[in-house]
């Protein structure tokens, strides 16, 4: 499969990309305030968290430009605490779940958590998305936080939302096995968006009856929306990465066998491992030169 890294502003290379060409998008955007990459036009270093949002927002607007019809966009986003941090930002930011920002933004009182993913969420809506779930990444191996009037926090958000009402969504694909076939589970075979007491084959376009009451032979149920994955590094880097148990589900879901993945902030390239591995085509787009290079090569040794 073609896998492509794109070097550059991600608002001005989605906008070389023909309409309607990739089916699914799979990312996590820089996360607000936290981190200087030191790469001009970044995207995570704006004055404001409202110009932060509108950043995104721009960009995830050509995403769904470039998305087929029944495309998905399934977007991770770290929130922030509204407490000045004396010390250099977290160096490994998907680690540590209770980000501090620089400098306390306007409009929040200190000690505020900000609430970033669920802002960007509405956002997105607001835009023209259809907001269809959240789901939580819950991190087992989190960073302990050195606070004693709140929990640690140890979980994130993704998000799901589609550009048309009636999407791809391959629900059979990510299953999960259950102790007990029996139960009152709505059950499944095919892919498909489950709306209104039908399970809906985006592919194809076809409407199959779904009945309750019903036993799963197969041993297995609608995947849930609570997603227990570990954060983890790999050779060569100094900071943890978008762990690919967390993209995989995502990219079987959303992303029919042979079609391509986008990621408009690709980072260290680790969708684009996971698409090739898939066999799924991969576009991503990245600011930074020397994540470029270290994408690329991550890419390449996938056989």
């Amino acid at each position: 499969m073609n896998c492509t890294i794109l070097q550059g502003d991600a608002l001005e290379l989605l906008r070389t990309l023909p309409p309607e060409s990739v089916h699914t998008c799979v990312t996590s955007p820089p996360y607000y305030n936290l981190r200087d990459y030191g790469v001009e036009g970044q995207i995570g270093n704006e004055g404001s968290v409202e110009e932060y949002l509108q950043a995104l927002v721009a960009v995830f607007r050509e995403v769904r430009r470039v998305l087929h019809p029944n495309g998905t966009l399934w977007v991770n986003v770290g929130d922030s605490y509204a407490t000045k941090s004396g010390n250099q930002p977290p160096k490994n930011t998907r680690n540590s779940c209770g980000h501090t920002a620089k400098r306390v933004p306007q409009g929040y009182k200190k000690k505020d958590l900000i609430g970033i993913p669920w802002q960007l969420a509405f956002a997105l809506r607001a835009d023209g998305w259809y907001l269809r779930q959240d789901i939580i990444w819950q991190k087992p191996n989190c960073m302990p936080e050195s606070v004693s009037d709140r929990c640690t926090k140890s979980h994130e958000y993704i998000f799901l939302l589609s550009k048309s009402e009636r999407y791809y969504f391959d629900a059979a694909a990510i299953s999960e096995p259950v102790t007990s076939a029996k139960g009152n589970a709505r059950t499944f075979r095919g892919g498909g968006a489950y709306t209104g007491g039908r399970s809906h084959d985006n592919s194809a376009q076809v409407e199959r009856e779904s009945h309750g009451n019903s036993e799963n032979k197969a041993g297995r149920r609608n995947k849930r929306s609570v997603w227990s994955v570990s954060t983890n590094g790999f050779r060569g880097a100094h900071f943890a990465v978008f762990p690919e148990k967390l993209i995989e589900p995502c990219i079987l879901a959303g992303c029919p066998e042979g079609g391509v993945v986008l990621d408009p902030f690709a980072g260290s390239g680790t969708t684009g491992v996971v698409a090739k591995r898939m066999g799924r085509g991969f576009v991503g787009c990245e600011i930074n030169p020397s994540y470029v290079a270290m994408a690329a090569g991550r890419i390449a040794e996938v056989k």
